[in-house]
């Protein structure tokens, strides 16, 4: 059965009436967000309190912290999932002790009353005690890697005034924002925070079991498809060798996105593709492969293979290449004359992306 057309007279009504149900619906999907943001941070609130209520009852020895937190890292990941390693649990730990009353307290009176000032705000604490929080557990995640209580406290100020989402929390840290204007307020403009955004939130995904329905990986795969087509296009000196191998380092698994035979060059050219923006992290990431490959997949008469990261945002690409352990300048130049430069690169990304984009649409 066809779309019964629309009568030109009813167009503008019915183009408002679209609009206005998209207005609620991103409405109602921002509050149902809130929502489960606060049950998460308080959930984790509460996590990182039973901790610190373990800890200052049971075993006092050295190394009693970490070992616990070892131990319940291991057995809530079997029962309740993803979301509990060690490093999250010493998170909600840090969390309960920045936000708690007997923090402030302990503070004021040392160290040394902590343990007695801990059980007893614990043995008071009900369901009243729990503090509101604001901000959903992302950038209170983000809050505690900054060390400067003054600069922790403007951030999180500024964020809520300002309804920064936790990219531009992010930045505004990375960009010592806090030093900058030495905690004057308002001086940075928020940004709108859009539905898709807080419900993509991997937190909120984690804590609730939900597959990410809004993954990127289709995207991602699109793309990883769209760049190997045009490597092999090249010409005859790129041969492919595999896509999304495997490997193993210690007791993690990483994943390639694309590997290929340069003939010319006789080296293994590894690709990594990323959704977002580029990170020394990325570039770490990619020496571990390049030393990983140099050791496991070189053949002794190859020479040391070459990396390639490309990050596609929605507005921008970035290519980067790896040359990994490479001394021999002459030899490096030859890689970078045989192969595309990063423009050319990311300008194929870019290209790629917006084709991608056009067919979702449609």
């Amino acid at each position: 059965m066809g779309i019964v057309p629309t009568a030109p007279s009813s167009l503008k009504g019915y183009r408002s009436l679209v609009e206005s149900l998209i207005r609620v619906i991103e409405g109602g999907r921002v509050a149902a967000a809130r929502v489960v943001n606060q049950a998460i941070t308080t959930t984790y609130w509460l996590v990182g309190r039973q901790i610190v209520e373990h800890e200052q009852s049971g075993a006092r020895r050295a190394g009693y912290g970490e070992e616990l937190l070892e131990r319940l890292s291991a057995d809530l990941s079997a029962r309740v999932g993803s979301g509990f390693s060690r490093r999250n649990l010493q998170q909600m730990r840090s969390f309960y002790l920045w936000k708690s009353i007997w923090q402030t307290s302990s503070a004021k009176l040392g160290a040394a009353h902590t343990a007695d000032i801990a059980q007893t705000v614990s043995a008071k604490s009900s369901a009243a005690d729990i503090p509101r929080f604001p901000l959903p557990w992302s950038h209170y995640s983000r809050l505690l890697a900054v060390s400067d209580s003054d600069a922790r406290a403007y951030y999180e100020t500024e964020a809520l005034r300002g309804g920064w989402s936790v990219r531009q929390l992010d930045r505004q840290i990375a960009t010592l924002a806090f030093q900058r204007t030495r905690g004057r307020t308002g001086q940075i403009k928020g940004e709108a925070v859009e539905a898709d955004e807080v419900i993509r939130d991997p937190f909120v995904l984690e804590f609730l079991h939900l597959k990410d329905e809004y993954s990127e990986s289709e995207l991602e795969e699109a793309l990883i498809r769209e760049l190997e087509q045009f490597l092999l296009e090249l010409g005859n000196d790129f041969a492919f060798i595999a896509r999304q191998k495997r490997l193993r380092v210690g007791d993690e698994w990483y994943r390639v996105d694309l590997v290929f035979f340069h003939r010319r060059l006789r080296c293994l050219i590894i690709l990594d593709l990323k959704i977002g923006k580029f990170t020394h992290a990325d570039a770490g990431q990619m020496n571990l492969y390049l030393n990983y490959a140099q050791e496991h997949w070189t053949h002794t008469d190859e020479n040391p293979p070459v990396g390639l990261i490309l990050c596609s945002e929605k507005d921008s690409t970035v290519a980067h290449y790896a040359l990994g352990n490479m001394r021999n300048k002459v030899l490096a130049r030859e890689y970078q004359l045989a192969l595309p430069t990063p423009k050319e690169l990311g300008a194929r990304l870019k290209q790629a992306r917006l084709l991608i984009g056009r067919r979702r649409r449609s």
